[in-house]
């Protein structure tokens, strides 16, 4: 697993049980899924298709610092599958996990079209 993105967790991410929100833990991972697949397939024209269950194994509280892990998983003609966790740089405790985030790549009409790393393993 890849770790990339660092953030600390600060007033406006708190839920009011005063512990990371878990809409903003979704919006973070969504957001790094989303840069992580840019990336790899060298455009930014990408949208979510799906996120897995969401397991919130830990609570995060504030001055906590969080690191987003990422990792293909699989690839296919238009999309690409991400497994996703935010991890606790000081405890190494895992905050939440998601199995899939599946990820399309889109043209300018909005519709799915095939990507970089498809077009290449047919092209071999």
């Amino acid at each position: 697993m890849e770790y990339t993105t660092q953030r600390m967790v600060m007033y406006p991410h708190l839920s009011s049980a005063g512990i990371l929100s878990g809409g903003m833990a979704l919006s973070w991972i969504d957001a790094d899924a989303t840069v992580f697949a840019a990336n790899l397939l060298d455009t930014s024209r990408i949208a979510t298709a799906k996120v897995s269950e969401v397991v919130f194994n830990s609570a995060a509280n504030i001055g906590d610092i969080l690191i987003t892990g990422l990792e293909l998983v699989r690839v296919g003609k238009t999309s690409i599958t991400v497994k996703c966790e935010l991890r606790n740089k000081t405890t190494n405790k895992v905050i939440v996990q998601v199995e899939e985030v599946v990820l399309v790549t889109i043209d300018f009409n909005k519709k799915p079209t095939p990507h970089k790393l498809y077009k290449q393993s047919t092209a071999q």
